[in-house]
């Protein structure tokens, strides 16, 4: 198969609900991020919250699924248009054919926290409303956005850490081109919770300050919380706009938190890409890091990105914006590149005032107006689970 065009997309993060919203922060350089104010005995960090969830339950008939990933995937889907544009894909193709793939790495574990809390002892069963099938279960956010786009197509969550929503687009690309369906839904939530900012507190890699990726004093990460949407369907002969030009995908098994440091894996998944897509180093205008701001992810990425594409190709994260989103970085990483594509900009790394002097590859710092036909988006998890997709124009 040649490429999936994205026939529809839609973002939603600490910079705000929609495209249009991230877009103008990327150019006006607001970042989203915020000192700690969801988890006050969490620890001193700054976050990436998205405004508006506390205040937005999901009601019946889908109100067995609330909870805060599921209410941050109902806010990113009214946007853009990307339900009716599911829709008149649904009309077109029939439910049966569209398929959902949905990355997340804690689904609604915030609710399980939330029902543990709620219990008056120790020993106390959890509340009658605590509902795990529908909320913490992994299945769960794809279950809710199959329903709510009222799609019966083939169905599933991918949970391999911080490469999960870059995952689906290779899982959605694999079944169109099986056959096992016409289109696909993808994308990635992951909310915040408790779990996730005392966890990585505990293996210490959350910075107290917002986070600067590639800096030469990064110190770690600031996490954050996003809901990202494609809808994806095969190019044809008339086929000029945004796709999926290719995907590469390996895993390191080296460690089960750190990356390789030789970058292998990374490199690994980033040449696959390339090679599926029948493209060369020289044909990436942009790479979108993963860029976590972490010393050793951000130096094995380096390590990677220079062995491929030397310091020819700018290179950038977004995380100084919307922190470090996890299960949904994947994606967000692979929409935000397709909004720069869009509206030829490369928006620069946020927070990062002096390149790591030990880096090889060209990390653009400030937002630059430049014309963009194809971009690498880079997600790596934890366990050296790497995904690369190339987001671009067909030639």
């Amino acid at each position: 198969m040649q490429a999936l065009k994205i026939s529809a997309y839609t973002l939603t993060n600490a910079m705000g609900q929609g495209c249009k919203a991230t877009l103008a922060a990327l150019r006006d350089r607001q970042g989203g991020l915020r000192p700690n104010d969801f988890d006050t005995d969490g620890p001193t960090t700054w976050i990436g919250r998205v405004d508006g969830i506390e205040a937005s339950p999901l009601s019946d008939p889908l109100g067995a699924y609330d909870c805060r990933n599921n209410r941050l995937a109902a806010m990113a889907l009214v946007c853009d248009d990307f339900e009716a544009r599911c829709a008149e894909a649904r009309e077109r193709l029939g439910a049966d054919r569209i398929g959902v793939f949905m990355g997340t790495s804690t689904s609604g574990v915030e609710q399980t926290e939330r029902a543990y809390q709620a219990r008056k002892h120790t020993d106390s069963p959890l509340p009658d409303w605590y509902d795990y099938t529908h909320t913490h279960d992994m299945f769960s956010l794809a279950a809710f956005v199959r329903a709510r786009l009222g799609l019966r197509g083939p169905a599933a969550t991918v949970s391999t850490a911080c490469s999960s929503s870059a995952k689906v687009f290779a899982t959605a690309w694999r079944h169109i081109e099986a056959g096992l369906c016409s289109a696909a839904v993808v994308g990635g939530v992951d909310s915040l919770c408790r779990m996730t900012l005392h966890g990585f507190d505990a293996l210490q890699l959350v910075s107290p300050l917002p986070c600067r990726p590639a800096d030469g004093a990064r110190d770690g990460i600031s996490i954050g919380e996003a809901a990202a949407f494609a809808l994806l369907e095969p190019v044809d002969d008339h086929t000029d706009g945004l796709c999926v030009l290719g995907y590469g995908e390996s895993n390191d098994a080296y460690h089960m938190s750190a990356p390789e440091p030789s970058g292998r894996g990374a490199a690994s998944a980033m040449r696959a890409a390339l090679n599926r897509a029948g493209l060369d180093a020289a044909d990436i205008d942009f790479i979108h890091l993963h860029g976590t701001a972490t010393p050793a992810n951000d130096a094995a990425e380096d390590v990677a990105v220079s062995a491929l594409f030397g310091a020819r190709v700018p290179c950038a994260s977004t995380k100084g914006w919307t922190g470090h989103t996890l299960g949904a970085a994947g994606a967000s990483n692979a929409l935000i590149a397709a909004l720069c594509i869009e509206h030829a900009f490369i928006p620069g790394s946020l927070n990062t005032e002096s390149i790591d002097p030990t880096f090889s590859s060209h990390v653009q710092i400030e937002g630059i107006q430049a014309p963009l036909a194809r971009v690498m988006s880079n997600a790596f998890g934890f366990g050296g689970s790497n995904a690369s997709l190339i987001i671009g124009r067909r030639p």
